[in-house]
């Protein structure tokens, strides 16, 4: 069998990768990876020697240096963030945007309003009025581009993180579905004995104490953000494809192991919407039953499809108290039919409406998407990425997703006339 050298290169970084996360039994195989491949490492890099803020700076300086003047990889700016110690709060190098192709100018021009347009009224708007309302994201009867806005200076999109944020606090269950009891068990514990809870009181218990926002017991040491960044934890160290790229192939078995699916067969006359996610990121718990609402909005016109990918906090890398609160226990699987009893625990807790395949143990389509943690696209019917979420969990933006699949829907009908 004749190995080319880009397999060699894959499978070495792939068994540097695994060293560093401690675990040399993966990948067996090289897998394919999205546009761009490996960014480069510092020579010698060793992820146990970053807890030395000295030389986690060093590293944090060749990197850059290495690509001053170019375009960091968002797996470099990743890794530069964690070296810097900054916060994992989306507001820097961990997360970078979405990409889509249906920006403001887009929506503007095909409505014959022009892109210098400032709105977009309902009787100018040439769909169905289900569609207007969810690019209208304010309700006032017109889209304007603050509608179509999900930059983090938006204060819809700040208002709604801290809305999550809370959310899942009382979401005790985190299953993204707040019950009556979760409610009523939330007010004895603020209440503290009284038949009220105060300002104070709602303070205390809604914003947690710890490191960067992270409940008691979750916030991460450097070394342990830089393993789970190498072993493809808590992100891919590849790019995925870009905008307007053909969407990479893959061929997988459901989640009930009864069938495969393949993204081939998927596109046609209908845009597909591809979901990544797995069972221990607490963030794509408690928004998934999002995602299914989007699905049962549009399941007639896309084609959806949930790929479940590597765990983002197993208890043998980056574990988190908050899923020993809510018997989430997983040990990071090390052969597909783990992955597809996880993926089982996954289902029996979420219940999802849509098609769920897994993932091979290599990550070769989490890779090839750069889809770990979690990320979502919509791909339109010739088979390309219209739509390329940020990198989950705050990147991973359910609302923004809907309005490029409804652009994309709109964008297989007639446009208006100038």
């Amino acid at each position: 069998m004749r190995i080319t050298c880009v397999a060699v290169a894959v499978l070495s970084v792939g068994l540097l990768l695994a060293r560093a996360s401690g675990d040399e039994r993966r990948p067996s195989v090289p897998a394919p990876v999205g546009r761009g491949g490996m960014p480069k490492l510092p020579p010698g890099f060793d992820p146990e020697k970053m807890a030395d803020a000295k030389e986690a700076a060093k590293a944090a300086d060749w990197l850059e240096k290495e690509y001053a003047g170019g375009r960091q990889p968002e797996a470099v700016r990743m890794l530069v963030a964690i070296l810097r110690g900054l916060r994992s709060d989306g507001q820097n190098g961990w997360w970078g945007p979405a990409a889509s192709r249906y920006t403001w100018d887009w929506l503007a021009t095909r409505a014959g309003a022009g892109p210098k347009a400032g709105a977009v009224p309902r009787d100018k708007f040439a769909g169905p009025a289900a569609l207007f309302d969810q690019l209208d994201r304010d309700g006032d009867g017109r889209i304007t581009p603050a509608d179509l806005d999900w930059s983090d200076k938006n204060p819809y999109v700040q208002q709604a993180s801290f809305v999550n944020r809370l959310f899942r606090r009382l979401d005790t269950e985190n299953d993204g579905k707040l019950t009556r009891e979760e409610l009523d068990t939330f007010f004895k514990m603020a209440a503290r004995g009284k038949d009220h809870i105060t300002a104070e009181d709602f303070r205390v218990a809604l914003i947690p104490r710890g490191s960067g926002g992270f409940s008691p017991g979750d916030a991460p040491a450097v070394p342990v953000l830089v393993r789970g960044l190498f072993s493809g934890e808590i992100g891919s160290m590849y790019e995925g494809p870009g905008l307007g790229e053909p969407a990479p192939d893959f061929t997988l078995k459901t989640a009930d192991g009864k069938e495969t699916v393949q993204l081939s067969g998927l596109i046609g006359s209908k845009p597909v919407v591809l979901v990544f996610g797995n069972f221990t990121c607490g963030p794509f718990r408690a928004l998934y039953p999002d995602v299914d609402a989007v699905y049962k909005r549009h399941k007639d016109d896309a084609n959806f499809l949930m790929v479940y990918v590597r765990e983002a906090h197993p208890t043998d890398g980056w574990k988190m108290e908050q899923n020993e609160r809510v018997g989430v226990r997983v040990k990071q699987p090390t052969t597909f039919g783990e992955r597809e009893k996880v993926c089982d625990q996954f289902c029996r807790k979420l219940k999802p409406l849509m098609p769920v395949a897994v993932d091979e143990i290599d990550d070769r389509t989490g890779n090839a998407y750069s889809a770990m943690p979690a990320r979502l696209y919509v791909i339109d019917t010739k088979g390309k990425v219209a739509y390329k979420s940020g990198r989950g969990p705050f990147g991973f933006r359910v609302g923004e997703m809907e309005q490029a699949l409804v652009m994309a829907l709109l964008e297989a009908e007639p446009a208006a006339k100038e």
